[in-house]
């Protein structure tokens, strides 16, 4: 019998992906206390491992449960952008970001009752050179205010120029890396 897995996260983005693949899963909200400054790796490694644990003992810790836990941060300029506190702040991170290449490192945490499994994966995104219309529109929309480095890959908007590296893991989730270094669930 496979196990249960719940994912430490109530991201639509990531519940997409596992959708995507036709895992059956649930979603439950970690009240982890996410972390953004620091090294990248250890940051979202750290972050992802602290959801997927808190969720695990909110289960109840049973036997037969697998908790994914992910943490997506964007990189740029020796600082950690993380997701906006109000409109101003995506505004300001998407002008810093306009034209320019940063890094996306997503951490991601499989915990179970005897073992724990954690790695990451890093893409490299380069923006266009964003208009102030263009910032304004997005930022209106209210897409980028729940995202890492205010923007998302799927959004529809010409945010993004070029990216190298997983799709998916821009987006919040490497499945693939996952299942490929984990074995799966």
């Amino acid at each position: 019998m496979r196990n249960r897995l719940v994912l430490a996260s109530e991201s639509p983005r990531r519940k997409e992906i596992l959708k995507s693949r036709g895992l059956e899963f649930t979603a439950v909200k970690s009240g982890y206390t996410e972390t953004d400054s620091g090294d990248p790796v250890t940051t979202a490694v750290n972050n992802a491992l602290g959801k997927a644990r808190d969720v695990f003992v909110k289960e109840g810790s049973p036997s037969g449960v697998t908790v994914l836990g992910a943490d997506t941060v964007v990189f740029y300029g020796g600082e950690i952008l993380g997701k906006p506190e109000n409109a101003q702040a995506a505004v300001k991170t998407l002008k810093k970001l306009s034209g320019k290449t940063h890094k996306v490192v997503t951490g991601y945490a499989i915990v179970g009752k005897n073992s724990v499994k954690t790695g990451y994966d890093v893409s490299e995104v380069t923006f266009n050179e964003l208009s102030d219309a263009l910032i304004k529109e997005y930022v209106g929309s209210g897409l980028p205010l729940d995202k890492a480095g205010s923007y998302g890959l799927q959004d529809g908007f010409p945010i993004v120029k070029s990216f190298s590296g997983d799709r998916e893991n821009v987006i919040g989730l490497p499945f693939d890396k996952i299942v490929k270094e984990t074995g799966g669930f």
